[in-house]
């Protein structure tokens, strides 16, 4: 790989002189070749050829780290593998974010009819940013490390039992065709503010964004309604934003690198998909337990056959009136 000369600057700001083949780097750290290479894979980063010197003295210290933590805490490798496999994927849409917001500001201040973007003042900006993304990154990663414990501490994976809802924007697809991208962006943008604004404020978690789709856990049956009412009531009262509606379902999950899966997640995913524009579908048994609460009124539907489910009976949750 032939990097320009703000590119090398940047990955030297960034990382220090990078001057080590793969092969350096791993007896650098006393790592196997072969493990070092899995590692660099886990976190999602291209192959590197034998001859390329495209590692630093902190990519060992790195590795150096990763053989200590098998060694003398006698973690699983396949685990630390894992870790740096989710870690990778997060971090990657984090710089992937950050890298478009500078770039899209650095336009911003460019004269009409000048040209885009120039390498020197992306890799400038990046640079100077770098150190204060760093700490904020730290931090909410030690935020979200106790978030987790006290999760974990409250119901080991093994045992955990959740509300999952699925909430989608209707229509998305067709108009996706019609926007700009300017458009198409700033309606996912106003859809993940809104979902990152009414999810956690009902306790709940929200799990992951996928384009139009946002799902969520709430430990409990009435705080995942009040989450999946409270985003569908947010749609209808904003006008740049379409329809929603949803799913819910409650049950045993697995929980793995940072997600849920599991025949209730499954169900879920299901009902968003069978409800209508504006709307809440509810697993049966779900349904059954939220009839107590006054606020909420609900209407059992017809059975229906999902492929790979089998027969379900879901009931429509609404607001009192």
């Amino acid at each position: 790989m032939v990097w320009s000369d703000e590119w090398r600057s940047l990955a030297e700001a960034l990382l220090g002189t990078v001057e080590l083949t793969p092969d350096e780097v791993a007896r650098a750290a006393g790592v196997e070749l072969d493990a070092a290479r899995r590692l660099w894979q886990a976190l999602g980063f291209p192959p590197v050829a034998d001859d390329e010197r495209l590692f630093s003295r902190a990519d060992a210290d790195i590795l150096r780290i990763a053989r200590m933590l098998i060694e003398d805490e006698r973690a699983d490798p396949a685990a630390l593998v894992q870790l740096a496999r989710v870690t990778g994927q997060s971090l990657a849409r984090v710089a992937d974010a950050q890298v478009t917001a500078s770039a899209e500001r650095l336009k911003g201040l460019h004269t009409p009819g000048q040209p885009g973007v120039a390498p020197a003042s992306l890799a400038h900006r990046i640079e100077t940013l770098a150190p204060h993304l760093e700490r904020l990154l730290g931090y909410v990663w030690r935020r979200h490390l106790l978030a987790a414990c006290l999760r974990h501490s409250a119901a080991p994976e093994a045992d955990r039992v959740q509300v999952v809802g699925f909430v989608d924007m209707v229509g998305f697809t067709s108009m996706s065709q019609a926007l700009e991208a300017h458009e198409l962006a700033r309606m996912v943008d106003r859809f993940e503010a809104t979902a990152y604004q009414h999810i956690p404020e009902h306790g709940g978690r929200v799990v992951k964004t996928i384009g139009d789709e946002v799902m969520f856990a709430a430990d409990d049956a009435g705080g995942g309604a009040e989450i999946a009412l409270g985003l569908l009531d947010a749609h209808a009262r904003d006008p740049e934003l379409p329809d929603a509606r949803a799913g819910l379902a409650r049950g045993p999950v697995l929980a793995w690198e940072g997600d849920l899966f599991g025949p209730t997640v499954n169900l879920a995913s299901r009902l968003v998909n069978l409800a209508r524009p504006g709307s809440v579908l509810v697993a049966d048994d779900l349904g059954k337990e939220l009839r107590g609460d006054p606020a909420l009124a609900l209407h059992h539907l017809r059975s229906v056959r999902l492929q790979g489910i089998g027969r379900v009976r879901p009931w429509v949750l609404r607001r009192t009136r």
